[in-house]
Formats: structure tokens, sequence, C-alpha cells
């Protein structure tokens, strides 16, 4: 399959742009001790599928023995970001995204707001790790949604996780809205689909986000639901370029050529995910440690 290079990862720390030229240049090798290990805040975007090279990031994040010590996710980001805040490790993730029924997570509803509910995705998060909510979590955990009644971002940092993460996943017209506290939330990625601001919000620094979209080539819908994406995701680029100026890192996968919905390309996501992410994470290592 033809990939699109996408070199357009960033890093603020000491001023120092990380571009084309950055990315060409090899690491100056280090042994890592991990008892002086880096911690750092992580930003887990939506969409979609894609959200499986979120794992690959994991694991360069586990090699290099970067802690996080707080997460954020939106759509598919929270879920992942749950698991990982919850202790799951990217090995235990990697088997849970390689094995799950990404299309039977969702079933029919009667709602007049939704032609899915996502129920079953919620059901999937328990099984994982039990009813849990979001401030029992080892390490502080943010959650993006948007109220849908009043065009709010909601930052959920307590309460159910589950609950939380359908919210957080409920595509508008896909999904019927979840409601919490009398609110009906749907999918985060609407108000800001790599979640910087509640990270920096809690103080943290140094902010690594991963931004799934900012490399993804739009081609010609062949269903409803590649419809819906489409015009979902389509209008993002813009605000979320504005929304991760402040990140420390911002971490952009190679991930043009890539669908939303193929889940037969799961494992491969992992890998890019992986691929893209160690040289920058081996680079901000090394600035912070300079």
């Amino acid at each position: 399959m033809v990939r699109k290079r996408c070199e357009q990862a960033s890093s603020n720390i000491h001023g120092n742009p990380l571009g084309q030229s950055d990315m060409k240049q090899k690491p100056q090798e280090r042994e890592i001790n991990r008892d002086e290990a880096l911690s750092i805040g992580l930003a887990l975007g939506g969409g979609a599928v894609l959200g499986a090279a979120h794992v690959g990031v994991l694991r360069a994040l586990d090699e290099l023995a970067i802690r996080t010590t707080a997460l954020a996710g939106t759509s598919i980001g929270s879920f992942i970001a749950s698991l990982h805040a919850f202790g799951l490790g990217w090995r235990e993730i990697e088997s849970i995204a390689l094995e799950l029924d990404w299309f039977g997570l969702s079933g029919l509803t009667l709602s007049g707001f939704g032609l899915l509910s996502n129920e079953k995705f919620g059901g999937i998060v328990r099984d994982l790790l039990g009813k849990r909510r979001i401030e029992e979590s080892p390490v502080p955990l943010a959650i993006v949604a948007t109220d849908i009644g009043s065009g709010e971002k909601i930052v959920l940092k307590k309460g159910d996780v589950a609950e939380a993460v359908m919210a957080s996943s409920s595509i508008p017209a896909v999904y019927k809205p979840v409601e919490i506290d009398g609110r009906m939330l749907v999918d985060g990625v609407l108000m800001e689909n790599v979640p910087v601001s509640p990270l920096l919000e809690l103080g943290m620094r140094p902010v690594v986000c991963v931004d799934l979209m900012d490399c993804y080539i739009f081609r010609k819908p062949g269903n409803m639901i590649d419809l819906l994406l489409n015009a979902f995701y389509s209008t993002l680029e813009t605000t979320t370029a504005i929304q991760t100026e402040e990140a420390d890192l911002k971490i952009v996968l190679d991930l043009g050529n890539f669908s939303l919905v193929d889940t037969r390309q799961v494992s491969e996501l992992i890998d890019v995910g992986y691929r893209d992410a160690l040289p920058l994470l081996k680079r901000l290592l090394e600035e912070t440690k300079s």
C-alpha cells in the first residue's frame, strides 16, 4: 500500500522546533535509567479505528521508560487512556485491540437521536476495568465530551468511567447521546479532538499529545458510516492545530492512507504508532535531560 509521508511532528521544548530536518537526524543513543524516568501528561485524540495506533505510542513510551502521570482522552482516545490510567500496559491493550469486535460495539436503538447505541462499548469497559469511577484512577484522568444541548465542552473528571467513554465516543446522528447529570453528551471531537487543555489545567509539563487525523487523507465515502465520519472529522484540522499549540510534543502519525473503519489494519496501525512515535519521544527525552 502506498503511504503518504507525514513529518509534521513538533516540539516546543527549549523553543527548538522538531520538524523534517530533525527527523532525519539519528537521535543520540543513551542508556535508559528507569529510576530517573521522565514523567509526562499524555493526550490521546479521536479517530475511530485509527485509535489502535495509540497502542504503539504506549509501547514506545514503555520502551523509553517514560511514565504517564496524567492522561486525557477524546473519543477512541478516551477508551485507550482509561485502560492505561487504570494500570493496563501496552501489551494488554494490544491484545484487547486485536481481539476487539470493533463493529460489535453498538446495537440498534429506537432513539430518535441516533441510529445506534454504544451501550455494548460501555459494557466492554466494565468487563475490562470493573465498575470504576474516574476519580479512582491511580493517575489523573480526564475524558472530553460535548453537551449537545448547550454546545459546551464537558471535561469529565469524576463519575462512571464506562459512561464517560461512551459519551466521549458517541458520534452525533450515529449513536444516541449519553445522559450524564441531566446533560445529553456526545463525542468530544466536536470540542477538542486532541485534549491538551485538561492536562495544562492540571499543571502538567511536559505534555505530549497524539493527533491521529493531522495527516489523514479523506476519500470518497463508500457507505453511510464513511459519509458521516468524513463530515464529522473534516472540520477539525484548523481547530485542532490551534488547540495543540501549547503541547510540548505533538506526535503526528503517518496514517494518511489508512481507513477510519477498516479493522483489518489494526495490527499495522499499532506498528505505525510505535515506529513514528519512538524517534520523537527519544528526542524529547534527550532534550529534557540535557
